[in-house]
């Protein structure tokens, strides 16, 4: 597949993830004062069976651009250190292999019942810190030299 196509998926991609995380972490927890707590157990149930049933094609899509696209920079991963290209390059995807195991582990826990809103909470807030570096890595592989 060409690489601007990868490059849109994996855009798209990031978009909807990045943008449901940022979401969920800056907007409805802001919310959730401002709510009685059914109400709000209730949200955040309809927002989370919404966003299970298409986060795994929006997965797919991202970390399959993804892997695309680093297929096409592979000169630059076989040797990391050799540019800052490469350097923030891998720290990129070390960064989305960290949140794509945090995702697993949400499912795994979802699925065994011990996903409670401690442990949700925190899994949120950290894929949005791993989320922003991400981000910030990837505008930085192009500008800093």
């Amino acid at each position: 597949m060409s690489y601007p196509i990868l490059l849109t998926l994996h855009l798209f991609g990031a978009l909807m993830f990045v943008g449901t995380v940022f979401f969920e972490v800056l907007i409805l927890e802001g919310v959730r004062k401002h709510l009685p707590t059914d109400v709000m157990r209730q949200t955040e149930r309809a927002i989370g069976t919404r966003a299970r049933s298409i986060m795994p094609w929006v997965l797919m899509a991202l970390y399959g651009a993804g892997i695309g696209m680093a297929w096409q920079h592979r000169a630059a991963l076989a040797h990391p250190f050799a540019s800052s290209f490469g350097v923030l390059l891998t720290l990129k995807i070390l960064l989305a292999l960290s949140v794509f195991g945090h995702f697993v582990t949400a499912m795994v826990w979802l699925r065994r019942g011990l996903l409670r809103s401690g442990r949700s909470r925190f899994i949120h807030i950290s894929v949005f810190c791993h989320m922003v570096g991400i981000v910030l890595l990837a505008k930085g592989m192009f500008y800093l030299h």
